[in-house]
């Protein structure tokens, strides 16, 4: 299940805009990053090729299961790193935009020790 870093923020685009919107647009997802849609487009194709989204007849974006799987993935990795540098002193909006980088190139077993680091600590201060 390994997929590049833009895939991977795209899925991650799409499950938090599925959280506050009714539906998913590539509109919408241009407008959230940033990006033309004409990009977002093509990389909807991309997603779409290889099974990580669905798209309606409407243009409605949904994620299958394999890229809610890995929508999930990433999303989790971002929460538990950029709230482990916000702890560490991290201003919020750095915290995030380094979580964004560090995500994607983690080793599993190194975010798993971030994390059972972070949730432990989270406990005790509890």
């Amino acid at each position: 299940m390994h997929i590049n870093e833009s895939a991977e923020n795209y899925l991650e685009t799409i499950l938090r805009l599925s959280e506050i919107l009714p539906v998913v647009r590539s509109v919408d997802i241009a407008t959230e990053l940033g990006f033309k849609k004409s990009s977002v487009s093509v990389a909807m194709k991309n997603l779409r090729e290889n099974n990580y989204i669905t798209v309606t007849d409407a243009g409605f974006i949904y994620l299958t299961d394999a890229g809610k799987e890995i929508a999930e993935m990433i999303y989790e990795r971002h929460d538990i790193l950029s709230g482990w540098l916000e702890a560490l002193g991290v201003d919020k909006e750095i915290a995030s935009e380094d979580a964004c980088k560090m995500e994607h190139v983690l080793s599993k077993q190194s975010f798993n020790a971030i994390k059972e680091f972070v949730n432990a600590n989270l406990l005790k201060t509890h």
